[in-house]
């Protein structure tokens, strides 16, 4: 018998999630683009919908209807397959609660959200790591390691931090490859920012299989990160389990009424998409004649692989664009401790970032 309360198998094997950096010691101005927030900013009438609120005395909705209702009206969904989480962090972590136990496995991608593995070993699980290909997920190599064992996939499509994808023929080929009774978790936290024919966030699928949840957030292209709010679509069998183990009142009021202002504001997101566009071209193109390789993103952030020279690393880099107020994402954890991960900013930071850069690569004013 142990001499004090020990936690379950699996808890202490979690490293714990280390958020992206926020300040700089010494610096006048700071330009976060380590936390993959937009720079615009959420819709101006979500704003509204948080100052105009009141009754904080009062529970919140348990079963967030309106926002349900929201989410339905805008992609032809029925609003009873919908459930909303504390962020789609903790929708992640529940459906691993549901169908993942001891020993059982769920795999995910070599440089997948983190967030996976941790909730894996939290139910009690085994993480199983597929390796990627040219930082894209392999769907062969995913179904390469399924086993009898294996209850959960997890795909971010896009992913975080490559900013790659997947196309939904191959999405699809994975589903195929699975058993039915693996459940395949579509996670497309930056869904929105995706302007590729071939790609499909997972609404298709969900609506078609039983054993298929996609995930998203209002985190991101609606900015709504500071609130946690996020939400999941998914047969009704995955949903009734889900709402049996979830907090009852697991997603504040304040939130509730903000993500509804948001979602209802398509001029707001139209705009988000297009400064991302025009900023995600120009900071590929402006890094790469410095010399630097960038994955090729599809999301609202850039992979920027730098060399191993001594005094021209990721980690040099990193100290010199922070000594600058340029606060980027140091992404060791996920196996790439030769990159940072830079969040699309607002003209100012964009620029900036380019302008340092340069300076820290020694490439002068007209390179």
């Amino acid at each position: 018998m142990s001499a004090r309360p020990e936690p379950r198998p699996g808890v202490l094997k979690i490293e714990a999630y280390v958020p992206g950096k926020s300040a700089a010691a010494g610096v006048s101005k700071i330009h976060k683009l380590s936390s993959n927030e937009t720079p615009l900013g959420p819709s101006p009438k979500a704003i509204e919908a948080i100052r105009s609120f009141d009754h904080l005395e009062l529970y919140p909705d348990g079963s967030a209807t309106a926002l349900r209702e929201a989410i339905a009206a805008k992609y032809g969904l029925d609003a009873g397959r919908i459930v909303c989480g504390a962020g789609s962090d903790e929708l992640l972590a529940l459906l691993t609660h549901a169908y993942v136990g001891p020993g059982d496995e769920g795999i995910f991608s070599e440089h997948g959200f983190l967030v996976y593995r941790i909730a894996i070993l939290a139910a009690g699980g085994v993480p199983v790591v597929a390796p990627e290909k040219d930082y894209r997920a392999d769907v062969d190599a995913i179904l390469a390691r399924v086993t009898p064992k294996t209850r959960i996939v997890f795909l971010a499509n896009p992913n975080n931090p490559t900013g790659t994808y997947l196309p939904f023929d191959e999405v699809k080929r994975l589903h195929a490859g699975l058993p039915p009774n693996v459940l395949l978790v579509l996670d497309a936290a930056y869904a929105e920012y995706v302007r590729r024919n071939d790609y499909e966030a997972g609404l298709e699928l969900v609506a078609t299989a039983e054993n298929v949840v996609m995930t998203r957030t209002f985190s991101k292209i609606y900015g709504l990160a500071n609130l946690r709010i996020g939400w999941m679509v998914a047969p009704a069998h995955i949903v009734d389990a889900v709402n049996r183990i979830r907090g009852p009142f697991n997603v504040n009021g304040p939130a509730l009424a903000a993500a509804v202002a948001a979602i209802q504001d398509d001029a707001h997101v139209a705009k988000s998409i297009e400064h991302n566009e025009t900023w995600l071209a120009w900071l590929t193109r402006e890094i790469e004649a410095l010399g630097l390789t960038v994955t090729p993103s599809v999301g609202n952030f850039l992979l920027i692989h730098f060399p191993r020279e001594e005094g021209r690393t990721a980690k040099d880099a990193d100290a010199f664009l922070t000594s600058r107020g340029l606060i980027l994402r140091r992404i060791d954890g996920y196996g790439l401790p030769h990159a940072l991960r830079l969040t699309i900013g607002d003209e100012e930071a964009n620029r900036l970032l380019v302008a340092t850069l340069r300076e820290f690569l020694g490439k002068g004013d007209h390179a």
